[in-house]
């Protein structure tokens, strides 16, 4: 009876050790991430908070907004229009498409694989949403367009808000439903700023490429989707296309490259500039020793330009004694 239970035993021995080294993963990526979040934890407050203002932006154009007829749309009359029963599929979409990235960025916690930092990662993607986030306020108060959706459209009593009774009715948001049923926040649309911004950064620092592929089939899917759904015109969807990749280009550029993590070579955690200063002026304190041992031992006193002439001068005088032994 005991050899019939020896597999189910090593396997629980097995299980066991494997959930051991797991937990220590996560201890210790814990550990290197909360030090990290110590010192930019206000940068990703101020983008977490930016998260609420739009959202309030967005709540209080809809006080603004003014039903009227629906403008004309070439990307409504070459798609076909899916109706209230089956809106959904936009909104389903775009939570798979959410959820997934954020299930992704934190992978490197259980993973042995690891390229980026959480924290890091985060405040680019934050970083990203916050400049097309106030973009796209500053768009929609410019022009506020009677809303395409259903029931942003005459008739719907939903298409205009009533005056607020008390400061708190706008500053809560009336969260979900006020959020899921805004009207006026149009150009350009949000749902497609996370969309894209979620996939371009799994593109430039994501690993699996059948998962890029799919990616792009998902943002385009999403695109169609949402004008075929009339929950924004067709320019909502063809401005944040252009608007988004060129902020992600621009922030790309101006923000210091993430430390690749997957050469295994890299420090543990990115330095401060006070800590890259001190390096640094170590490093040059390091090199000017090597260099002064360097003269001791080849009897040169001089700086490093008197070296480097007596270096030539020395190897011009090399070839002319070569020259005259060999009787040229």
């Amino acid at each position: 009876m005991i050899w019939k239970r020896m597999p189910l035993i090593s396997s629980m021995v097995v299980f066991g050790r494997e959930s051991s080294k797991l937990w220590k993963r996560i201890c210790m990526e814990t550990y290197v991430e909360l030090q990290i979040l110590a010192e930019k934890w206000k940068l990703l407050l101020a983008g977490l908070i930016f998260q609420y203002i739009h959202g309030l932006s967005a709540r209080g154009v809809h006080y603004l907004h003014l039903p009227g007829p629906i403008l004309q749309d070439f990307g409504f009359k070459i798609l076909p229009e899916l109706g209230v029963q089956r809106a959904y599929l936009s909104e389903n979409l775009f939570f798979i498409i959410f959820s997934s990235f954020i299930l992704w960025t934190f992978h490197p916690f259980v993973c042995h694989s690891k390229r980026f930092y959480t924290v890091l990662l985060w405040l680019r993607v934050l970083t990203c949403l916050v400049v097309c986030q106030a973009l796209r306020i500053f768009t929609f108060y410019s022009t506020i367009l009677p809303g395409p959706n259903y029931h942003c459209r005459e008739g719907s009593p939903l298409a205009k808000l009533p005056p607020p009774n008390s400061i708190f009715e706008i500053l809560l948001l009336n969260f979900p439903r006020g959020v899921i049923y805004g009207c006026g926040d149009l150009i350009f649309s949000s749902h497609m700023i996370f969309t894209l911004v979620f996939v371009r950064t799994y593109q430039k620092y994501g690993s699996k490429r059948f998962v890029k592929v799919l990616a792009w089939l998902l943002v385009i899917s999403q695109s169609l989707l949402i004008v075929a759904s009339r929950k924004h015109y067709s320019v909502d969807v063809v401005v944040a296309w252009y608007t988004v990749n060129l902020v992600v280009f621009f922030v790309d550029t101006k923000l210091p490259e993430m430390p690749d993590r997957s050469g295994g070579s890299q420090q543990i955690l990115p330095l401060s500039k006070e800590k890259e200063g001190k390096a640094r002026e170590e490093n040059q304190k390091l090199l000017n020793g090597n260099l002064e041992n360097h003269k001791l031992l080849n009897g040169n006193s001089g700086d490093v330009t008197d070296w480097r002439q007596r270096t030539q001068t020395n190897g011009k005088h090399t070839e002319l004694v070569e020259a005259v032994t060999n009787g040229v």
